[in-house]
């Protein structure tokens, strides 16, 4: 995936200024794909150039104006394009299995503080996802009703369920991670116990 297709992928609701998709990149794809703001306005402006979007001036405020983009044909096309083409995969970078696999190296209270950490990471995203998975079940996505209010009503169910399915793989992801570092905390505290004293 590269950034220009997680912004089509939000364009493909509505037009959106660069400040709209800003904050609907942070509520919604950046749980998967991060970009901060410095990223995606270049890459609009890159798309628009590359005739995947069409930007216009719009009333902003009393008297400003913002940029609002309109996702063309061509930029469909790409999208649809990226989604029916295989996924290459990535090669890993994960710091936090790699510290792990040399904690040897760590205090054991600095080891017990890295796993605490990598719990908390975890748990809030897990608590993060799983209130996106109650806001689809409830009807109080923000970002999902505007995709179903612009789609056919014969497309609502598997749009709902795909959108759920992500998250459950998130949140499963987030446990399984949870439970590996609380395997950690258990192996520190083996390897470092000490044999009480005879007595």
């Amino acid at each position: 995936m590269s950034l220009r297709h997680a912004l089509l992928a939000l364009l493909t609701v509505e037009p959106m200024t660069g400040y709209d998709l800003s904050k609907a990149f942070q509520a919604s794809v950046s749980h998967v794909w991060h970009a901060p703001d410095s990223q995606i306005y270049p890459e609009l402006r890159r798309m628009e150039a590359d005739g995947l979007l069409i930007g216009a001036e719009v009333p902003w405020g009393p008297r400003g104006k913002k940029r609002e983009y309109h996702v063309t044909t061509a930029g469909l096309d790409a999208f649809r394009a990226w989604m029916n083409e295989p996924l290459s995969y990535t090669r890993e970078r994960d710091p936090a299995h790699l510290k792990a696999a040399y904690l040897e190296w760590a205090e054991p209270d600095a080891a017990r503080a890295a796993l605490h950490a990598h719990i908390a990471n975890f748990d809030e995203q897990r608590v993060e996802w799983l209130e996106k998975v109650r806001e689809i079940d409830t009807g109080t996505s923000a970002m999902l009703e505007k995709r179903l209010v612009h789609a056919p009503a014969s497309e609502h169910a598997s749009i709902r369920a795909y959108k759920r399915y992500t998250y459950e793989g998130l949140i499963a992801r987030a446990e399984h991670e949870i439970q590996w570092a609380e395997r950690g905390l258990a192996l520190i505290d083996e390897l470092n116990k000490t044999d009480a004293p005879l007595g």
